[in-house]
């Protein structure tokens, strides 16, 4: 059972300066959509959300990617930062439970002879990767035999570069493909992506326990799944509850 203390020890903690400064990735479309001026989407609903159960205002700091998110944590800038759950993350970052899970995927040329997850991993297969990312660090410590090509957009190196597979999140890889049909998906994921609030581990342990709880209740009532949906979402992607007693 999490045990939460007093919300105001929890707002002095968490958000030190009096406002609650949360890092914002642009980067990824499930989360976040709009502009740095305006963004909107389940990220920034939930971080909201959190400033108004401190009773303290939300400072929004947009970045264009999730290891930028994390830099802004690392040095103070940030209280709380949205990316995904990765172990080479952990170290640094105590995490909640996800509250949004989706899927990373392969896309290459069309013409191409990969047709499984399995045929990326083979020796002379360059892979584009947003530096950082979620799935940059699972296939750095996964692939065998792969090369991959880490930039700040790995879609545009694909094409760019004429790499042989790239990687990225479903939604935005089934974009890239909309928009051209010389790609296709390899429509098998390679990976789950579990997206959740973070925050530094110098936290006292009732702040994260206090993220922790937010977080499932915003699952259970409804408010992720909601929240998904008005900016225009799949509210399937909803992380399923942690085990009661967690």
């Amino acid at each position: 059972m999490i045990v939460v203390g007093d919300v105001r020890d929890v707002a002095s903690d968490l958000a030190p300066t009096g406002v609650l400064r949360a890092a914002i990735n642009l980067g990824n479309p499930v989360l976040v959509q709009g502009t740095a001026g305006a963004p909107a989407g389940v990220a920034v609903d939930i971080a909201r959300e959190l400033g108004a159960r401190l009773s303290v205002p939300v400072d929004l700091a947009c970045f264009d990617a999730a290891r930028l998110s994390l830099a802004a944590l690392a040095r103070g800038d940030a209280d709380i930062c949205f990316v995904a759950i990765e172990p080479a993350r952990a170290a640094e970052v105590a995490f909640t439970a996800p509250y949004v899970v989706i899927e990373g995927v392969f896309v290459v040329p069309e013409d191409s002879g990969i047709t499984t997850v399995a045929d990326v991993d083979r020796a002379q297969v360059r892979i584009g990767a947003n530096q950082g990312s979620a799935y940059d660090l699972f296939l750095s410590r996964t692939l065998r035999e792969a090369t991959l090509v880490r930039g700040r957009d790995g879609l545009a190196l694909l094409r760019e570069q004429g790499l042989e597979a790239g990687a990225g999140i479903r939604q935005a890889v089934s974009d890239f493909v909309a928009r051209d049909p010389r790609f296709r998906i390899i429509d098998e994921r390679f990976m789950q992506i579990r997206q959740a609030v973070g925050t530094t581990r110098s936290r006292a342990a009732g702040t994260v326990a206090f993220l922790a709880a937010a977080i499932e209740d915003l699952k259970s009532s409804g408010f992720v799944r909601d929240a998904l949906q008005r900016s225009g979402q799949d509210g399937a992607l909803v992380a399923p509850p942690e085990p009661s007693g967690s």
